[in-house]
Parts: C-alpha cells; sequence; structure tokens
C-alpha cells in the first residue's frame, strides 16, 4: 500500500498458507485508489495500529491490508461469513457472491466512460473482451445520449 502515490501494488498471491508469485506478468499490477477509498484505508490502518498495540506479542505483520485479529490471513469462511452480513444489512439477496463485485466495479466504470483498456489492466485481464464480454453488463440508462453524442460528432442532427 503505498499512500503517498495513490494506489495498491499487487505483486503477491496467497496460495493455501503460502505466498507465491501472481498467476501471470497481468496479475502483478498498480490500481489506483480513490481519495475516498484512501481515507478509508488510512483510518483502517490507524484503528489497525491500535490493535496491534494491544495485541502486542500476538500480532505478527504479514503486510495485509485486511488481516485475522492477529495478523494472519483472513480465512475464505469468515470472509463469505462478513460478505453475507453485509448484504444483509444492505437488504441485498443473499445470492450475490463476492466475486460479483469485479463485475459491478467494470461495469460502474465502462459506465462511467473510464477507458476500456484500463479497466481490462485493472482486472488484469490478458484479453480486453473478456473485459468487455464477460465483467461489462448494460444497466437501465447506459444507452442515453447515443443519439446526441452522434450529432455531436457529426456536427449535425441525425435525421432518421
Amino acid at each position: 500500500m503505498d499512500f503517498g502515490k495513490g494506489g495498491l501494488q499487487l505483486n503477491r498471491a496467497l496460495a493455501g498458507k503460502n505466498f507465491t508469485a501472481p498467476k501471470t506478468k497481468r496479475s502483478r499490477r498498480r490500481i489506483d485508489l480513490s481519495a475516498a477509498s484512501i481515507a478509508a484505508l488510512k483510518a483502517h490502518r490507524k484503528r489497525q495500529l491500535e490493535e496491534w498495540m494491544q495485541r502486542a506479542g500476538l500480532w505478527r505483520d504479514y503486510g495485509f491490508v485486511l488481516p485475522s485479529t492477529v495478523g494472519t490471513p483472513l480465512s475464505h469462511r469468515n470472509v463469505v461469513r462478513a460478505f453475507k452480513d453485509l448484504l444483509e444489512r444492505a437488504g441485498l439477496p443473499q445470492s450475490t457472491h463476492l466475486y460479483n463485485l469485479r463485475h459491478t466495479c467494470a461495469t460502474l466504470l465502462l459506465g462511467g466512460n473510464v477507458h476500456p483498456k484500463y479497466v481490462q489492466q485493472l482486472l488484469g485481464h490478458a484479453s480486453i473482451a473478456l473485459t468487455l464480454d464477460t465483467y461489462s453488463h448494460v444497466l437501465k440508462g447506459m444507452d442515453g445520449g447515443i443519439g446526441g453524442a452522434l450529432d455531436e460528432a457529426l456536427g449535425q442532427p441525425v435525421i432518421v
């Protein structure tokens, strides 16, 4: 985590209990974070440091952003349980999977006019086709402005 540069560097993966190199070169990447995300992560880090002080001797720092209470990786089961609790509090379907957030992220970024190649890079995809065909979805209102965009590009109203 590099708060000064406003991003997160992905350079290792956790396979079981061991660190490994990410699957592909594209998996090793930098992710730019919004100012709100950085502020939330800084506040989280501050709380984390306070907890570490209380757990002196029990805590081991492995460099995780979201570790267990003793610094080790979170178990998949605990992550899913916490996610299901968040879904319930938000009134969202329990059938939603954590992995669906990648689809949501891609769709919202593309709908917000973020360049598709950047979204591809962010998700670590080798192919733009995978990003666009699998991870992006059409939301209500995304088609708005097509006629206006053509008018603007051509410099005159399009008559159909």
